[in-house]
């Protein structure tokens, strides 16, 4: 009788330790529910309707105030990173051979490191660079939320040929909510044509990417390499043939196009812009589906809502919330890694100027000895190839660090094109009689 009781007691207990289980499982589940309606609530409320054309990020800021807040500190010039950062400086006078690299073109005269997004136009205003050159409207594409209505406005070749000056005074914002926000849904969007017209040449139907594609393609509207194609300066991503720097260097060859001709060599040259998407897209990060966001904007909790930071800077400024989310190593072995890619890529792009300004230095001589532009023309195309290479990981904005072994690999090339280059002119420099 007892063992009998003894096992009936076993039982209720265990019953009863299930029920308080099953009670507790579905308070947390109930809690759960709770907190994400909270969270829907939070982040679907509309204090204020934003218009379609609302351009103030103020206003947008009406209705989520930590996004608003967070966007501001872009505002900030003090964050310093070994390779970058936001505080200003001249480029040209940290590294010298980029004078020469450009010489000829208004790079050479003004080129500093960027601050926040907060500064796109008000930078771009004042750089030299469309004050000493009359450069097209294409320009404020990506340095002005008010690009999309002068679009509308004017026409797309229209806007891309008319003169950034004859535009300046229609420029009130640099980056705003709406280049990336539909003002309804809050829905990611792309508002610049040309990231549209170069996706489509590619095949990609824009209207059938997932959110966490357009976590990326709302960066790629802007961060790129591009040119302006034909007398009306029409803005174009040469991605035709692929997004590695050998297949842009095959659409330009095949295009005929230059920016400029060297002002020493008069060879006929090419200036990168700021492939950043373009590197990325080579990475072990893409092919494993990590977005720009997931790095630059990474997700943060505020209160029981989940935000994506927008306080857009580089993940070296916050490396627990742009790293650790995927990498379980310490933040001193994060940093360590990011500044040996880094160091590695900074060592391979002082080699290539090396190399570069040999090879200018030898043409010029061959120049002075009586070698013809027919004489020079491989060379000329040699220090064509290395410099477009070089400026394609110089003006990358992460010193090789969204594609280390891409970076590398360009590197390496550029160096061999470089000293290519030098040979050949070398080899039809004039011997002198005085040399005999």
């Amino acid at each position: 009788m007892q063992k009998l009781f003894s096992r009936q007691n076993l039982i209720y207990l265990l019953v009863f330790l299930a029920a308080i289980l099953l009670t507790v499982a579905v308070a947390a589940l109930l809690s759960n529910i709770t907190q994400r309606k909270a969270e829907a609530v939070l982040t679907s409320y509309v204090i204020e309707p934003i218009d379609e054309d609302e351009l103030d990020p103020a206003v947008w800021g009406q209705n989520f105030p930590y996004h608003y807040e967070r966007f501001l500190l872009t505002e900030r010039s003090d964050t310093e990173t070994p390779y970058g950062g936001s505080v200003p400086y001249s480029k040209l006078e940290r590294y010298p051979a980029m004078v020469r690299l450009w010489a000829g073109y208004s790079f050479s005269k003004d080129h500093n490191e960027e601050r926040g997004h907060y500064w796109a136009q008000i930078d771009q205003e004042n750089t030299l660079r469309v004050k000493i050159v009359d450069q097209p409207g294409a320009c404020i594409n990506c340095h002005s939320a008010n690009a999309p209505r002068l679009i509308e406005e004017l026409g797309w070749e229209e806007f891309n040929k008319t003169p950034y000056n004859d535009l300046v005074e229609e420029l009130h914002y640099g980056s705003s909510c709406a280049d990336c926000h539909d003002p309804d849904t809050m829905a990611l969007r792309i508002t610049r044509p040309a990231f549209i017209n170069a996706m489509e040449l590619r095949g990609i139907d824009l209207s059938q990417a997932s959110r966490q594609e357009m976590r990326t393609y709302v960066c790629a509207q802007c961060h790129v390499e591009y040119y302006f194609e034909g007398d009306n300066k029409v803005l174009t991503f040469p991605w035709e043939l692929g997004l590695n720097i050998d297949d842009i260097s095959e659409y330009y060859q095949s295009y005929g196009f230059q920016d400029w001709t060297h002002a020493e060599t008069g060879a006929p040259m090419i200036k990168i812009q700021h492939p950043e998407f373009e590197m990325w897209s080579s990475s072990l990060h893409a092919a494993n589906g990590v977005s720009c966001a997931d790095c630059h904007m990474p997700y943060e909790r505020v209160g029981a809502v989940k935000v994506s930071d927008h306080w857009l800077r580089s993940p070296l400024t916050n490396l627990a919330a742009s790293c650790q989310t995927c990498h379980n190593v310490s933040v001193e072995e994060l940093e360590r890694r990011v500044l040996n890619a880094q160091d590695t890529t900074a060592e391979l792009l002082r080699a290539t100027e090396e190399a570069i300004i040999d090879a200018i230095d030898t043409i010029v001589a061959a120049r002075e000895a009586g070698a013809t532009d027919e004489d020079l023309a491989e060379a000329l195309n040699f220090h064509r190839e290395a410099s477009l290479r070089w400026d394609f990981v110089s003006s990358e904005n992460s010193t090789g660090f969204h594609s280390p072994q891409e970076a590398a690999r360009i590197l390496a090339h550029a160096i061999d094109l470089a000293r290519q280059a030098e040979l050949a002119a070398l080899a039809v420099t004039p011997v002198t009689q005085a040399e005999n």
